[in-house]
């Protein structure tokens, strides 16, 4: 087993593991990544989205795709992590811990303050994993997001 930087030749799995992600979360309807739109993301010109794969016996088990933010009361960059996902008979192994520790690496590494992500109310193994790696709920604050026909409406909204 071992967690490595995404290649390009893993785009395929990881586009998987993303829809399986999204099953698991009641959310596949949701989805619309192809394979194209994750490669350009990933290796195009200006990178902004940056992944990690967990590997057991040379296949792709687990994903952790993530993005840079910035923290203006700290003054640094910060992780977040768009989707971390193993499949379910991978866990336990180490697997999503030693990828949730290969971001706080990249962090500590790259001056970052720090490495947050959204989990769903209702994940509750998910939300036990996450206490157990000394991660604390960010309670206080709510997510709001303008998506679809929401986002095209307010854009053009000019009053």
């Amino acid at each position: 087993m071992s967690v490595r930087p995404v290649r390009a030749d893993d785009v395929p799995a990881v586009v998987g593991l993303v829809r399986e992600l999204a099953e698991y979360e009641k959310a596949l309807h949701e989805v619309r990544l192809t394979e194209e739109q994750l490669a350009a993301c990933l290796f195009g010109d200006s990178p902004a989205l940056f992944g990690h794969v967990a590997e057991h016996e040379g296949t792709v088990v687990g994903i952790a795709l993530w993005f840079l933010n910035f923290s203006t009361w700290r003054g640094t960059h910060g992780v977040y992590l768009e989707d971390l996902y193993v499949q379910p008979q991978h866990r336990g192994s180490g697997l999503g811990r030693e990828l949730l520790r290969t971001l706080a690496q990249v962090c500590v590494d790259g001056g970052y303050s720090r490495l947050e992500w959204s989990v769903l109310d209702w994940n509750a193994p998910s939300i036990e994993f996450y206490r157990a790696a000394g991660a604390v709920p960010m309670d206080e604050w709510t997510v709001f997001r303008l998506t679809d026909g929401a986002l095209g409406s307010f854009a053009a909204d000019r009053r």
